[in-house]
């Protein structure tokens, strides 16, 4: 193996390109925030560091992708033009349903 290469025991294919760290001197209050956080997300210790070194770093995952539409909560504006085409679409032609 070469120096300084990256031993990955995941089987061929599904591997990821990933390294590992060793971080020293961690304050206790840190330590123990960090395992709160994750008890109370439930899930490993390991899967919590790894989150908070992302978004630490401004690195969450690129291919993240949200599916809701919160950014336009409280966003509404009256738009008179849209309501009057929206209007326009509720009338009933009488004549069609004859």
């Amino acid at each position: 193996m070469k120096k300084n290469a990256v031993k990955n025991n995941q089987p061929k294919g599904s591997q990821k390109k990933s390294t590992q760290f060793t971080v020293r001197n961690v304050p206790l209050h840190v330590a123990r925030a960090i395992r709160n956080k994750a008890r109370h997300a439930r899930q490993s210790l390991n899967s919590a560091l790894v989150e908070a070194l992302a978004r630490q770093a401004g690195a969450q995952d690129a291919g993240e992708t949200f599916d809701d539409l919160d950014y336009l909560a409280g966003k509404w504006e009256d738009d008179p033009e849209f309501d009057a085409a929206l209007a326009d679409q509720d009338k009933v032609d009488e004549q069609l349903w004859k």
